[in-house]
């Protein structure tokens, strides 16, 4: 039997193909009622839509893109994750594309790859979205994007967005081992070509200038969002003469490493070191004891990117709703485990002879 087509659903629904394709593509000027019956006739006949062929019909492009360069697994799979259930609301398909974010061919890479895939529009993530001279060079040659970024308010820039207030989240960590009594506190960036690693130190920094301690920078050692970099991060703070109580790892995957790291020279976690991370990734619930951390709701905010960049494209179609769409922001939110205790008492270090 033939596959039933979009013709035999606006005969069943007794609509034009037009009014059919508007439901498919979940454009709002349908009424309920229209929508209903189309609906139901779409199930009656088993009808799928070709993706394929609607972007080779339309002048508009059916399908948008996600572009990263970013280590953490966890973090890409829970961004295609959200991006592709806003696509599955609204009628869009979905490619990715790993890249390198250092490349000073970048522009013309992805401008290439919309091209060729016939991309209606980008979803940004960190650290490109972050890289104002390509939002920029990319927007001057009409590519419709929206940025994920960590920045603690709107940039209000011009450039549509979803902001993360990692800053906040991160002095709401600091201030949870400072509460504990915690006074030496490690801190492991992340890359330095995240954002988001230079608003977590802003709010390490910020917590600890409020609550009176002095910052010391033999507590802060650089690296990479790695479970090795916060290994080889941690072996360095507790090498110290007078190592710290606590370390906050940027995200779950370093405090992960710390805890590792911890283990290897025989440290009860939480009472001899305690340790905190950001994101609430696998590696937090997984590690013993769980990890103190920020739930980032990564899904969620890369499911409201690409809904904010299909909302952007239906703006820009002859039919488009009123409504104006705004850049929107998230901010994470402490989440306490095991891995965080108050501090016990440590003998001075020893002083020289």
């Amino acid at each position: 039997m033939r596959k039933p087509t979009i013709r035999d659903v606006a005969e069943r629904a007794k609509v034009s193909l037009k009014t059919v394709s508007r439901v498919i593509n979940n454009e709002p000027s349908v009424m309920q009622a229209t929508r209903a019956r189309v609906l139901h006739a779409i199930a009656e006949l088993d009808y799928e839509p070709d993706p394929s062929a609607r972007n080779l019909r339309s002048a508009t492009a059916f399908v948008i893109g996600v572009a990263y360069d970013n280590p953490n697994p966890y973090y890409i799979i829970s961004v295609q994750n959200g991006v592709l259930s806003a696509c599955r609301e609204t009628g869009f398909d979905l490619q990715i594309h790993p890249c390198d974010a250092s490349s000073p061919l970048l522009v013309n890479e992805l401008c290439d790859w919309m091209r060729r895939s016939r991309l209606a529009g980008l979803v940004l993530a960190p650290p490109m979205s972050e890289r104002m001279e390509l939002v920029e060079a990319l927007a001057s040659r009409g590519v419709k994007l929206v940025r994920i970024i960590a920045a603690a308010e709107d940039p209000q820039d011009g450039h549509p967005c979803v902001f993360v207030d990692d800053r906040d989240a991160a002095y709401e960590i600091t201030e949870h081992l400072v509460q504990l009594g915690h006074q030496r506190i490690g801190f492991l960036w992340g890359g330095q070509e995240h954002r988001s690693s230079s608003e977590r130190y802003l709010g390490y920094e910020k917590a600890l200038q409020d609550y009176g301690i002095t910052l010391d920078k033999h507590l802060v050692v650089p690296g990479d969002y790695t479970f090795d970099d916060g290994f080889r991060g941690a072996r360095r703070l507790l090498a110290l003469r007078d190592p710290p109580t606590a370390i906050f790892g940027s995200n779950d995957e370093i405090a992960a490493g710390v805890l590792a790291a911890a283990k290897s020279v025989g440290m009860n976690v939480p009472y001899d070191l305690s340790i905190a991370g950001f994101e609430d990734s696998p590696f937090s619930k997984q590690s013993w004891p769980p990890l103190t951390t920020a739930k980032q709701a990564t899904e969620e905010i890369a499911r409201h990117a690409a809904r904010l960049l299909i909302a952007q494209l239906r703006l820009d179609a002859p039919e488009a709703p009123v409504a104006a769409v705004h850049n929107h922001g998230f901010v994470p939110q402490l989440v306490v485990r095991g891995s965080t205790a108050p501090m016990r008492p440590r003998p001075p270090p020893a002083q020289d002879a």
